[in-house]
């Protein structure tokens, strides 16, 4: 079944949709939140909690926004923080909605300006070093799950990690 069509299904409530995307998609969702969410059966929780919003939110998806994968990883990613937080994991709450009111005046200019400025500096990294910058600071995945994913010594992974930074912060 083709991604499209999993979501019509699912804009539909469609129960075949939801069973569709599960198999399709929960490897996907396991995976962000495993490095978030520590305990196992708290996974399984969020796993579930997960499916249910994208069965209630499933009409927030905007493609001409983005990817339904990129929508779905967001969701997948605020929810999995927002679990930690309230288990006492976390202080703060993320919103699940992913189109947010911009803010007014000279307060959006800034807030862009600063946006422009990050996705300027992310996009002079070379590939390799943008994907271990999200991963560990977006996905929140351990020095150690990366560098065992992608080849590298933690060791490596760390120093590596430590150059970005600097890069991002000149």
């Amino acid at each position: 079944m083709t991604e499209r069509e999993i979501i019509d299904l699912l804009t539909a409530h469609d129960e075949v949709g939801m069973n569709e995307f599960m198999l399709h998609y929960s490897p996907l969702m396991k995976y962000i939140i495993a490095p978030i969410v520590k305990n196992e059966h708290d996974r399984e929780e969020c796993l579930s909690e997960t499916a249910m919003k994208v069965w209630d939110k499933i009409g927030q998806y905007n493609p001409g926004r983005g990817s339904f994968t990129t929508w779905l990883t967001v969701l997948v990613r605020n929810t999995a923080l927002n679990y930690c937080r309230d288990k006492g994991n976390y202080d703060e709450q993320l919103t699940d909605d992913l189109v947010s009111s911009e803010p007014s005046g000279e307060e959006a200019v800034l807030k862009k300006e600063l946006r422009d400025t990050l996705a300027d500096a992310l996009g002079r990294l070379n590939t390799r070093d943008r994907i271990l910058f999200y991963r560990k600071y977006y996905y929140m995945q351990s020095t150690a799950q990366i560098a065992a994913e992608v080849g590298m010594t933690e060791r490596a992974v760390e120093g590596r990690l430590y150059r970005i930074k600097k890069r991002l912060r000149e």
